[in-house]
């Protein structure tokens, strides 16, 4: 007996070192895992992110502001009128600062390209969604919503002047047919690029109709959608400057596009150059606090974010 249980557990032993080593190996995979999940969640230096995100930009302004004043300094433009100095543009805006104007020339249109694409949102969200996944409706307005997207923004201003006159809805119309388009079609290629897999199987739990159109295709779709959504934010920017620059008035207020308009009438080449530089700033502020964040956040969800 005492010979039969020193053969069992010789027997057994095989079995449980298998096991012990199979233990081992899975703890310390687990412990892999967890060790890449730390280090890539970490708090990334304050010194890599300045030498990396924050010092490039900086150098370039800097190169800029170095050439465009060798480029007056050296002769190459000696016309004012063509090429004002970056201490003449300086002047400028502080002269709209003191009188307290510039903020306002900002927050007048960016806070009807704000609006105008939140109503953007708004319409080319369902009709996206309703292109993408009903194939009658797809094929009428598909190719259309594609036209309009190429259709130059500028061409909507005057008909929509006719239609409803100088006042602020003649803007949002053209932001509108502006945005529109470019939202809708993001979600439509987000949407086919769903694996057909997510769909069968939200269907098999149940998730149909308004129901997997919110918990399957959407999330699925988010790049996409998130991608047309700053095509949609760059149209309606543009539109709305088209529509300041061609139908200015009193009325209105004066935005960028008016003021870039008020220069070239007064001949005025620095308030030109100031009115680009506010455009491209605005733009540039709402891709980094809006949609680089968002964007971001889309690709760690996923996993996909990599720190370099």
């Amino acid at each position: 007996m005492a010979s039969t249980d020193t053969t069992d557990t010789t027997a057994d032993s095989p079995v449980r070192d298998a096991s012990a080593d199979r233990a081992g190996g899975l703890g310390g995979l687990e412990a892999g895992l967890d060790a890449l999940e730390s280090s890539a969640t970490g708090r990334t230096p304050f010194r890599q992110t300045f030498v990396k995100k924050i010092l490039p930009p900086i150098v370039a302004v800097a190169v800029v502001l170095v050439v465009w004043q060798a480029l007056v300094s050296l002769k190459i433009v000696d016309d004012p009128t063509k090429l004002p100095t970056p201490s003449d543009v300086g002047t400028e805006f502080k002269d709209a600062w003191l009188k307290g104007e510039l903020l306002g020339y900002i927050w007048t249109s960016i806070s009807r390209g704000l609006l105008g694409f939140l109503f953007a949102l708004a319409i080319g969200t369902p009709l996206g969604l309703i292109v993408a996944r009903v194939k009658f409706v797809r094929a009428a307005i598909g190719p259309i919503l594609s036209g309009l997207q190429s259709l130059p923004s500028v061409a909507w201003v005057p008909p929509a002047v006719i239609w409803l006159g100088l006042n602020n809805s003649m803007m949002y119309a053209v932001i509108l047919l502006g945005a529109v388009p470019s939202i809708a079609n993001g979600l439509v290629s987000g949407i086919d690029q769903v694996p057909p897999l997510f769909l069968r199987a939200g269907r098999t739990m149940g998730a149909t109709g308004l129901k997997g159109a919110r918990h399957i295709v959407m999330p699925a779709a988010l790049p996409g959608y998130l991608a047309g959504l700053k095509q949609g934010w760059a149209f309606s920017w543009r539109s709305l400057m088209a529509a300041e620059i061609i139908a200015s008035s009193p009325d209105l207020g004066v935005g960028l596009g008016a003021l870039l308009e008020n220069g070239r009438n007064a001949s005025s080449m620095s308030m030109v150059f100031e009115s680009i530089i506010l455009i491209l700033f605005v733009g540039i502020a709402i891709d980094l606090l809006i949609f680089s964040p968002l964007e971001r956040w889309v690709l760690r969800s996923r996993g996909l974010l990599v720190k370099s």
